[in-house]
């Protein structure tokens, strides 16, 4: 009898550390997409990348220069993570003049130097044609047996194939972080919480799981669900398709990062993400943030610095990513020169934050205990 309860709980225990294992939600995940996962986890616990979008493509005052970055310029390192569009898909450019195979080429650039690719999708709207901003309600139209359906799994097929091209040599396949249907608790894209309900948007992000996965046989996708800004954990949660559909959890911040002299807002924000990700044994991520133009010359270290690591919990996000450097007068990275580059440094050495330099390698494969 002591036998067979020395074996049951051995067994009870084993279970226990499996269900507790930094998994994907795809079970059949490559190996090098469950690595990625499981270190942006592990790394969470004293470190945050720092991404930056369209970082390779352009810069202020320049455009396809290789190896060139603004937030190399400023720091001496490229980004940790590196962000990018595929508006347009189908087309030459991106809805930002980003030439798409060039994108193929920065983003392969990005992973063979050791940096973390998320993309986002700021789709058409599939039933006017117009773009993601146009709010003509478009979800019931696109989901199984509306009369957009079929066309909406063309354009499905599309990022199929264009995530095909994201390969180094004849197998490997980039592990990417696929960031869609976000800022959806706004109603300023066409899949908006004014525009859809509760349910159509769920099962929107369901399908689009799952036909990727099971149709289309991707692999080597890390799943992000991401709001707008958000005040509790049931606003965060009400269009949360599952636990079985994400892998992380993420929020934009566009609203609450310029008030260096009152940070609460933010710092809770934080705090509710990692506590729901944790729950969930997910991990949480700042999306997107920045401020335009950088124009608080300490903004790096006294505030979004300072933000994410003042409390003990909320500090535990694996990422924080700012948006692109279009122009003078449209960027949300310092560039060589810019008033905050001193500042941006002084966040670059601390400890807490990673950049591609600083990586360890975030794609060795997961030895099994």
């Amino acid at each position: 009898m002591f036998l067979i309860f020395l074996v049951l709980s051995t067994c009870s225990m084993q279970l226990i550390g499996q269900s507790k294992q930094m998994l994907p939600i795809d079970k059949k995940a490559t190996n090098k997409t469950k690595a990625l996962y499981s270190n942006l986890k592990t790394l969470t616990s004293d470190h945050v990348l720092f991404g930056h979008q369209d970082d390779l493509a352009y810069g202020v005052d320049w455009k396809s220069e290789p190896g060139r970055s603004d937030v190399k310029d400023a720091s001496g390192s490229y980004p940790a993570l590196y962000g990018w569009e595929l508006a347009n898909l189908g087309d030459t450019m991106n809805l930002d003049s980003v030439n798409f195979k060039k994108m193929v080429g920065w983003i392969k650039d990005g992973y063979k130097r050791g940096g973390v690719i998320t993309v986002s999708w700021h789709m058409d709207n599939p039933v006017t044609g117009g773009d993601a901003w146009d709010t003509t309600p478009a979800v019931s139209e696109i989901l199984p047996g509306g009369s957009r359906h079929q066309y909406f799994k063309k354009r499905l097929d599309l990022f199929a194939d264009f995530v095909g091209k994201l390969k180094v040599g004849l197998w490997t396949k980039i592990p990417i972080i696929f960031r869609p249907y976000h800022e959806h608790t706004g109603s300023w894209f066409w899949w908006g919480k004014d525009l859809c309900s509760v349910d159509e948007y769920k099962e929107l992000w369901r399908f689009t799981v799952n036909y990727l996965t099971n149709d289309k046989k991707l692999h080597n996708i890390l799943y992000a669900y991401s709001t707008d800004v958000f005040d509790t954990p049931e606003q965060y949660l009400e269009r949360y398709p599952g636990d079985d559909f994400i892998d992380i959890l993420g929020f934009d911040d566009y609203h609450s990062i310029t008030k260096i002299e009152d940070s609460t807002v933010l710092i809770n924000r934080f705090r509710t993400i990692v506590q729901l990700a944790d729950e969930k044994n997910k991990i949480a991520a700042l999306t997107e943030t920045g401020i335009e133009s950088v124009n608080i010359d300490n903004w790096w270290t006294d505030y979004l610095l300072a933000a994410m690591k003042a409390d003990p919990i909320g500090r535990k996000i694996s990422y924080a990513m700012v948006w692109r450097n279009a122009s003078k007068k449209h960027h949300y990275a310092p560039y060589k020169g810019h008033q905050s580059v001193e500042n941006f440094r002084a966040f670059k050495k601390d400890e807490f934050t990673l950049f591609e330099e600083d990586l360890p390698k975030m794609y060795k494969k997961v030895k099994k205990k």
